[in-house]
């Protein structure tokens, strides 16, 4: 059986050792009503035998809204919307199927704000469904490798269900547990949902590299998930002096820490610590993180608060869209009248980042997509304004950067067009004629 490192006692649970496929044991119908709302644990903390046993007696329910955030699991189809209702703060590759077939409603909202709403009782959670790690010498549970707002969520549940899990990482955190914080435990010995980095593109690759060329020493980042960040990271162990804040951490954090390019030691709060909320990768980051004092757990509530980040120094926000208008208005959202992605973290620190001493933000994507080689920079958005264009700062595609920052409608509109694929721009400058007045400037 493994383990990690001084895993602590082993629990009296209700429940004998469970695998991924063995659920019969776990009654769910003992814990949940007809009605309610059930908050799952996100990303490689998805307690999976829970939420598998969830799947299983969905029909013996009742009825009950599943709310979910980043799932990198295949745990939730669309087969199982015929008696659970799917809630989601955004579009991930574990609900894609979901949301392309119609069985997925989302929530749109700020990731920072999110503890506020479960505090104000605006998001409903009767149920939580938590993975944790096993207790420590005083008894108290950490949340492993996902933090995020359970910390919040759980006080305010009328049931938390807890699956302690034996592989799970014992992190550092600024919320631990005691046994009595939950209703039921189940003891299990299975391997972390694993979320591997993304394989950068060779567009993916021209990007990073441009946008590491504008990362300084001594900058802090904040990164977002795909192909563009993961490139980004693998062109930063030359620097020195550079933090970690960010809502999530991937594989390649552990690298740029172990080489010494990030080291904390100047960011101006929680020095010498990487903070996030979320272990997003695979064993080797949370054998990294398993009591690992530099790297520290943290909510929404503070890793995203403008306060927090205003005490950042030289906060280096980047993030992803899916497209940018010549404005600079940002969507990160949808496309092609499916909501494809989610607003997430992205406003919070973009606008962090104006607040940070040094602070700049980045949006990065590639200047078309798919087969046709559509425009990814536009005329107008076809999806919603994620981010408006009074806080975006700098946008980067493969052809290179438009500083926007301080620029007028005019000198954007011929800054993105710069950026914008070579084949597209004749068209762009066309499109300027179609543009509302106050839009040009005029």
């Amino acid at each position: 059986m493994f383990s990690y490192e001084d895993n602590g006692r082993i629990l009296d649970t209700l429940f004998d050792l469970m695998t991924q496929a063995d659920t019969a044991s776990l009654d769910l119908s003992r814990f949940i009503r007809s009605g309610d709302t059930v908050l799952v644990g996100q990303g490689c903390g998805e307690p999976c035998v829970l939420t598998r046993a969830l799947v299983a007696q969905r029909a013996l329910l009742g009825g009950v809204k599943v709310l979910l955030c980043t799932v990198v699991s295949d745990t939730f189809q669309p087969e199982h919307s015929d008696h659970l209702a799917f809630l989601a703060i955004g579009v991930t590759s574990g609900t894609r199927a979901l949301s392309t077939a119609g069985g997925l409603d989302v929530l749109p909202v700020h990731y920072g704000g999110i503890e506020q709403l479960l505090r104000d009782g605006d998001m409903a959670c009767d149920v939580v469904m938590v993975q944790v790690a096993p207790p420590d010498a005083q008894g108290r549970y950490s949340l492993g490798a996902t933090h995020d707002y359970l910390a919040a969520a759980i006080p305010r549940a009328r049931v938390v269900i807890a699956e302690v899990n034996l592989r799970a990482p014992a992190t550092l955190g600024e919320t631990t547990f005691s046994r009595d914080d939950f209703t039921c435990v189940v003891e299990t010995d299975s391997a972390l949902v694993a979320s591997p980095a993304a394989r950068a593109s060779p567009t993916d690759d021209r990007i990073g590299a441009l946008v590491a060329g504008l990362v300084p020493d001594g900058a802090t980042l904040q990164l977002g998930i795909g192909g563009i960040p993961e490139a980004v990271l693998s062109r930063l162990a030359d620097r020195r002096g550079l933090g970690f804040h960010s809502g999530m951490m991937s594989d390649s954090v552990c690298d740029l820490m172990e080489s010494g390019a990030i080291d904390n030691a100047h960011k101006g709060v929680d020095v010498g610590r990487s903070v996030t909320g979320v272990l997003l990768g695979t064993e080797r980051l949370f054998r990294f993180a398993h009591h690992n004092p530099a790297v520290f757990m943290r909510g929404p509530g503070y890793t995203h608060a403008a306060g927090t980040l205003a005490r950042v120094r030289r906060l280096f926000s980047i993030n992803s869209a899916i497209e940018v208008d010549l404005s600079g208005q940002v969507n990160s959202e949808a496309m092609g009248g499916r909501y494809v992605g989610a607003i997430g973290g992205q406003v919070d620190f973009v606008r962090g980042a104006r607040l940070s001493e040094g602070g700049r933000s980045v949006i990065a994507l590639p200047s078309t997509h798919g087969k046709t080689r559509q425009s990814r920079i536009v005329a107008r958005l076809n999806g919603p304004v994620t981010t408006p264009r009074s806080d975006v700062d700098t946008v980067v595609t493969e052809w290179g950067a438009a500083h926007l920052r301080g620029r007028s409608l005019r000198e954007r509109m011929q800054a993105m067009i710069a950026i914008a694929d070579p084949q597209h721009r004749e068209a762009l400058e066309r499109g300027l004629h179609d543009l509302r007045p106050e839009l040009k400037g005029a």
